[in-house]
């Protein structure tokens, strides 16, 4: 007998919008830090900094949305495309759609008479969605959503990008580029986490994993910044 008021928790279902909200922020806290450090290493004024910075937001905001849009959107098409094919080889061979969900629950572990009894009472009521479940690994909560997923990229980006600016408040140059790397350090390690955490994954592992990465990009840019300033200048 179930327990009355059990709930479980599982994370497939934010798998759509969590991907793309982690992958925003990280790409908006990472690529602008990266890019106003580039840029202060030139030896360039607060004020160029401060351009490439808000650049680097807006731009990768933009970017980020409209690349999530078309790529899941692309997805979306080909979820609707598969659908479409099952549908037809329903209308068109239903003993033999039968036949292939009965293979599929006899694959995972029932007994050909039990797999037969299951999936005569899907398709009695809906094949479609049990062919799309099953056969094509489909489900409401794992479905394309190219908005959300737009949304969720740009605003992270945004809110990741922001973050770095808050540097320029410093005083000196100095000042602006230590409090640039300990912010962005600091805010890498709590993307890392939390993302762990709402993935339901272990938060240190996470957060020393996009630490390493973001710590590696900054240093390749600053380097650059250095180099370029030195020659050019």
């Amino acid at each position: 007998m179930a327990r009355s008021g059990h709930q479980e928790r599982h994370y497939g279902g934010r798998l759509g919008w969590l991907r793309a909200a982690v992958l925003g922020a990280d790409d908006g806290l990472v690529s602008t830090a990266s890019l106003m450090l580039g840029v202060a290493a030139s030896s360039a004024s607060r004020t160029a900094v401060l351009t490439a910075g808000l650049a680097g937001l807006v731009a990768g905001a933009a970017s980020m949305a409209a690349g999530e849009f078309v790529s899941v959107s692309s997805q979306k098409d080909a979820e609707r495309e598969d659908l479409s094919v099952e549908a037809a080889e329903l209308a068109s061979d239903p003993d033999a759609e039968l036949e292939e969900l009965t293979d599929i629950y006899i694959q995972r572990g029932l007994s050909p008479r039990l797999a037969r009894e299951v999936a005569v009472e899907f398709s009695h009521t809906d094949p479609l969605a049990a062919h799309a479940r099953d056969e094509l690994g489909q489900s409401p909560q794992s479905a394309a959503r190219p908005v959300q997923a737009a949304a969720a990229s740009a605003l992270s980006f945004a809110l990741g990008a922001a973050l770095p600016l808050v540097t320029l408040l410093a005083g000196s140059d100095t000042a602006r580029v230590v409090l640039l790397i300990v912010i962005t350090e600091v805010g890498l390690a709590l993307l890392g986490a939390i993302g762990a955490a709402l993935g339901g994954a272990r938060r240190t592992r996470a957060a020393i994993r996009v630490v390493l990465g973001g710590s590696a990009a900054m240093a390749v840019t600053a380097a650059v910044g250095a180099l370029v300033g030195t020659t050019v200048g």
